[in-house]
């Protein structure tokens, strides 16, 4: 039998050895990255050394403050044009297009290009998450691990996606999402010879992440109740109605960045047009700067007034679609768990206000918005349900979880079928 086509050999084995010590790297690089981008905001917002992750909002720089993602945009667009292009974008498209079409080859100085932009672009305010910049350094550093040792392009596809899972595991302790993201986007296949390396290596990341920073959820939240037959329909038809939001968010997206492609300028300068409106919403709504992980433990904790959650959904929506249409450098999946959290939770309060006998809890629906939207825009429909759980751990919100993730992937398929 060919080699490719054995199950399990002693190449797995090597393989799997490989991509432990590779999730182990990658594992340092995520708390590198964090680090450099807390080093950033501080210095950019707060004009001091720190180490110390903060979010910009409580910046006292004034009106001054929109001049900072317009340095940053500036100073991306320069690494793009000169360094490498492949920097821009949010790190898991790109990723899947190295896959499919360049036999899981990635440029080796993306490995460094792509978190030191991405770690620009959200310490200067941009409205991204840091684990869209780690995934796409985590892959590109499996592809460089790949091509040295020269193995085959299924082997190199392994290592790609074991080093983006590791990625995605290292920022949020998600070892089960990431496997299962990294077969639903990555890898398209269940076979031994992929899925034990990429298994193994989000392991090594997460025993990196607990002697790094600790074994707590990434998105603490009070223990949910038991819901019923009716509030289980209601998060299903939640679900279904972020999955609307992410079919438009999608197409809202796509549409940007053909306006860009008509601009009458080198696309270099673009994240710096882009970086005008993040730092203009920036000063209507400063929660809509930088990674903004709080904003998600805010808003699964039940700690957002209803119209501070509307502003937060609205403004953050604009801010990140224009930035990201503008092919700037950052990840997309803290963004749309805060948009899809929010409106979650403003559709759990309007379904007590008015079905109070449903027993709908606005936290759960805020935490199935936000995974439903992830599960619309991505179609990783069992990556989302599964993440939602781990870096919550709440078993009580599974089914509702199941319920609005899978009618947010059938919107998606309806409202995007190309």
């Amino acid at each position: 039998m060919p080699q490719e086509r054995r199950p399990v050999d002693r190449r797995v084995v090597w393989m799997s050895v490989v991509a432990v010590v590779l999730a182990l790297a990658v594992g340092l690089v995520a708390r590198a990255l964090m680090l450099l981008i807390s080093l950033i905001t501080n210095l950019a917002f707060y004009g001091r050394w720190s180490l110390t992750l903060v979010s910009p909002a409580g910046h006292h720089l004034g009106v001054w403050m929109v001049l900072v993602p317009i340095a940053g945009g500036l100073v991306v667009g320069l690494m793009a044009r000169y360094g490498s292009r492949a920097i821009r974008g949010h790190g898991i498209p790109e990723a899947m297009e190295q896959v499919l079409s360049n036999h899981s080859r990635i440029p080796p100085r993306v490995t460094f290009l792509k978190p030191l932009s991405s770690a620009i672009t959200i310490g200067t305010g941009g409205p991204f998450g840091a684990e869209g910049p780690i995934i796409a350094t985590g892959g590109a550093l499996g592809s460089f691990v790949g091509q040295l040792l020269r193995t085959t392009a299924s082997e190199r596809k392994a290592l790609l996606a074991a080093g983006a899972a590791a990625g995605m595991t290292a920022t949020f302790g998600s070892p089960v999402s990431a496997v299962l993201l990294a077969v639903e986007l990555l890898l398209f296949e269940f076979r031994p010879r992929s899925l034990i390396p990429v298994a193994l290596a989000c392991v090594a990341a997460a025993a990196t992440r607990l002697a790094l920073v600790g074994g707590a959820p990434a998105f603490a939240m009070p223990d949910l109740a038991q819901p019923g037959a009716v509030a289980l329909a209601m998060y299903t038809f939640i679900g279904a109605l972020v999955g609307v939001a992410a079919v438009a968010a999608t197409r809202i997206v796509y549409g940007i960045e053909d306006g860009f492609e008509r601009l009458p300028l080198h696309w270099m300068w673009w994240p710096a047009l882009g970086a005008i409106v993040i730092g203009v919403v920036g000063l209507v709504s400063p929660r809509t700067l930088g990674v903004g992980y709080d904003n998600i433990d805010d808003l699964v904790s039940g700690r957002f007034a209803t119209a501070a959650m509307a502003s937060l959904c609205l403004w953050k929506m604009v801010s990140w679609s224009v930035s990201l249409g503008s092919g700037t450098s950052g990840g997309t999946l803290a963004p749309l768990f805060t948009i899809g959290g929010g409106l979650g939770g403003l559709l759990g309060v309007a379904a007590v206000a008015t079905l109070p006998a449903a027993g709908v809890d606005p936290r759960l629906a805020a935490l199935v918005g936000m995974a439903a939207m992830f599960s619309g825009a991505s179609r990783a429909v069992l990556a989302s349900i599964v993440f939602a759980f781990e870096t919550t751990r709440q078993p009580l919100g599974l089914l509702p979880l199941l319920g609005g993730c899978t009618a947010a992937y059938l919107v998606s398929y309806l409202g995007m079928r190309h």
